[in-house]
């Protein structure tokens, strides 16, 4: 894996009960070469998707633990939690979001906005993490993914703005328009891995450039660049349209909606390149710690490798290798023979054995930069415990979430 900050992207997927989310994550990784097969959701095939592991969860076709997994796309390294949809398993999404800088949240065609959506979105708030939408089940009967985008503005509050439209819908989905480079998408191959652009269909033509006006004027706002084109009547770059809807994005001002069917391999890759293109990297989000020999004075944590470590342990499980904890490193580099002290015990802890996690198996690696999430064996701790280089005195876990960090933008 490459330390290039600017290239990881910490996300989660998050939704209410039964909009897609596995088998989005399932795609996801089929996608980006971490699997090599598909599996269907309640394990038919007797096999169940990668990342529900549990017995459980295979047998009933639902998620209960949050599960961590890691791929690459194009040059970037996206670390993954597929988070829980039913309310009973609440305390972890909270877990996961708080370590996330990014977010996709599912919606269901048909269904829309839902109760268990409004808890996700409230906990997105809280913790003031930047989303995208993603409509998954465009190939249901009764979908409409516009109905949905008018429930985002009104049950939400979400400046929620089309960056696709569908190419038919229910039975007929054939693929997506792209309101950005102006060009139909369709998925080839057994499994949707072979895109293939066309010029947009005559008969869309006219509601596609509606649709790409109403994308324009809601990024203006963020781009005095993309306002000065749009009144002078200039031709506008699609990089410059990318840059301004990412700002928006970043602040929490602005909700790119996409659109497609990840059960029919539809619309799955496109989302990947905005997870990539929108989504902000580790220093595109300002975290703190408090200082505790300053009386709790907040200290802004730099992004760095070079500098002091501070890391979160966010998640322990009891795993087939022994107590797995899980960890988000804000600063520094956590290696394998690491000393570092946690801050709630005041005891030194030496790093043993170092790890990617990818749903229930495991990856040996030397360390785990800053900015990404890894797990570590063997280490005696609490959920929420702060470790940082000996001789500091920082925590995070006092901080208030509701201001856990604060966005700024900047260019990927």
């Amino acid at each position: 894996m490459k330390n290039e900050i600017q290239k990881v992207r910490n996300i989660g997927i998050s939704a209410h009960i039964d909009s897609g989310k596995t088998t989005l994550t399932e795609r996801i990784l089929f996608y980006t070469n971490r699997i090599y097969a598909i599996h269907d959701v309640k394990g038919k095939d007797g096999v169940g998707a990668t990342m529900d592991s549990m017995e459980l969860e295979k047998e009933r076709g639902i998620t209960i633990a949050s599960a961590a997994t890691f791929c690459e796309w194009q040059g970037h390294d996206i670390n993954i939690i597929d988070t829980p949809g039913h309310v009973d398993f609440t305390i972890e999404v909270e877990r996961s979001l708080r370590v996330l800088d990014g977010a996709i949240l599912v919606l269901c065609a048909v269904g829309g906005v839902q109760s268990q959506s409004i808890t996700v979105d409230q906990q997105m708030k809280r913790y003031r993490v930047p989303c995208i939408a993603f409509i998954n089940k465009c190939d249901r009967n009764g979908a409409n993914p516009f109905r949905v985008i008018e429930q985002l503005k009104d049950k939400l509050g979400h400046n929620a703005v089309a960056m696709q439209m569908p190419i038919g819908l229910e039975a007929d989905l054939e693929g997506i328009v792209d309101l950005v480079a102006m060009k139909a998408v369709f998925f080839d191959g057994s499994n949707g891995e072979t895109l293939r652009l066309e010029d947009i269909p005559e008969a869309l033509l006219a509601e596609a450039q509606a649709r790409r006006e109403k994308l324009i004027d809601a990024a203006t706002m963020f781009s005095d660049e993309l306002m000065e084109r749009v009144l002078e009547e200039k031709d506008i770059p699609e990089s410059l349209l990318i840059e301004a809807v990412r700002k928006g994005t970043i602040a929490r001002k602005l909700t790119p909606v996409f659109m497609g069917s990840a059960y029919k391999n539809k619309g799955v890759q496109p989302l990947l390149n905005a997870v990539t293109e929108l989504l902000p990297c580790p220093l595109d989000v300002e975290n703190e710690a408090l200082d505790m020999d300053k009386g709790e004075a907040p200290v802004i944590l730099t992004g760095r490798p070079e500098d002091p470590l501070v890391a979160l342990a966010f998640k322990l499980e009891d795993g087939t290798y022994g107590q797995l904890t899980y960890i988000r490193v804000y600063q520094g580099v956590l290696s394998k023979g690491t000393t570092m002290l946690n801050v709630r015990t005041g005891k030194k802890v030496k790093v043993g054995r170092v790890a990617k996690m990818h749903a229930d198996q495991m990856e040996d690696i030397e360390e785990i930069p800053a900015g990404s999430i890894g797990a570590l064996f063997g280490i005696d701790c609490a959920s929420g415990d702060t470790f940082v280089s000996p001789g500091m005195n920082l925590t995070m876990t006092l901080f208030p979430s509701i201001t856990r960090h604060r966005l700024i933008c900047q260019r990927p």
